[in-house]
């Protein structure tokens, strides 16, 4: 049995897997249809959408299989992530990568399968739609298509799931996601013993220059305050919109004196960017807050909450600096 490769990009793809916040759903009609439709369609036994996380793949949704997941090393959807191309298998027994296969050998039987990679919007594939059969089959150009096409179905689906988890002005990621995913990232760091630091990020005199521009100038900066912060953060990096002003940043594998100059390098940047709105030019500064995980940190809302000390410290001391508390 050959196993699947790990993709190059494996920890950008699982970033944006948990960013859905999908694993370990419930059970939800919209997949539910696709996977019915699949299975009727083709006369196939098993149709899954199956998504690939770090040791498993999960089944948002199954037909013909009690089993909620298997394990990953022995996915055929595995295989299926490393191209946008469809993963077609007319025989499992005389394909060298599956004939000693559990999946083959074993009591499901597997012979014939057919998996569309779901891949979204930032390019991350993050599982399959895909169908199996007990016996050995052919597949068409046409029926490629049919089945490529419901699998846009499951990628739209699983994209209105990001747009719920965004803030509806910046369009980054929303105080919901940030409770969900930065707890997630927390203890991934605690568990492979990583640094971690976590940043708050305030934008500065907002209230005045809403007073002075107008409240559609007041949105206009927070917009274009976020597009620079997301194009000068690591794809590691994850930003969210925590409410009015203030913005938070986890910052995976990072030790604090990088934390600290990164927010630096981001500020001074954003100084010097001036923001068009109507006939105006206005002039931003941001200060930050920023704190490294530790021994006492059990949970990230310590983090947070020493965070925020420190971003009202920058402020009291004038605005527009980093502080670490």
């Amino acid at each position: 049995m050959k196993e699947a490769e790990i993709p190059e990009n494996e920890e950008e793809r699982l970033r944006s897997l948990r960013r859905l916040d999908v694993l370990d759903t419930p059970e939800e009609e919209v997949f539910d249809r696709i996977t019915r439709i699949a299975s009727a369609v083709f006369g196939m036994p098993i149709s899954l959408v199956s998504l690939i996380d770090e040791e498993r793949q999960w089944f948002k949704s199954r037909v013909g299989l009690d089993a909620t997941e298997t394990p990953r090393n022995i996915s055929f959807c595995g295989h299926a992530i490393h191209t946008d191309v469809p993963l077609i298998v007319p025989d499992a027994t005389k394909d060298d990568r599956f004939a000693d296969n559990p999946l083959v050998t074993g009591e499901l039987g597997l012979r014939f399968y057919a998996g569309v990679p779901l891949r979204i919007a930032d390019g991350a594939r993050l599982g399959t739609l895909c169908i199996i059969d007990q016996k050995p089959r052919q597949f068409s150009a046409g029926e490629i298509a049919i089945l490529s096409d419901l699998a846009g179905i499951a990628v739209r689906e699983l994209e209105l799931r990001r747009v719920s988890l965004s803030d509806t002005l910046t369009g980054t990621f929303n105080r919901r996601m940030f409770e969900k995913l930065g707890a997630l990232e927390f203890s991934r760091a605690r568990r492979n013993k990583e640094h971690f630091c976590f940043a708050i990020l305030g934008v500065d005199d907002l209230d005045r220059i809403n007073d002075t521009f107008g409240r559609d100038a007041g949105d206009t900066v927070l917009v274009a305050f976020a597009r620079v912060c997301e194009d000068f953060l690591r794809n590691e990096d994850v930003f969210f919109r925590l409410g009015g002003a203030e913005f938070g940043i986890l910052l995976g594998n990072t030790m604090p004196d990088a934390a600290i100059d990164a927010m630096n390098r981001l500020r001074q940047m954003v100084e010097v960017i001036p923001v068009d709105h109507d006939d105006n030019s206005i002039v931003l500064t941001v200060s930050a807050g920023v704190a490294a995980m530790g021994p006492a940190d059990m949970s990230l809302d310590t983090m947070v909450q020493r965070a925020d000390v420190a971003l009202d410290v920058a402020r009291k001391l004038g605005c527009n600096r980093v502080e670490i508390n």
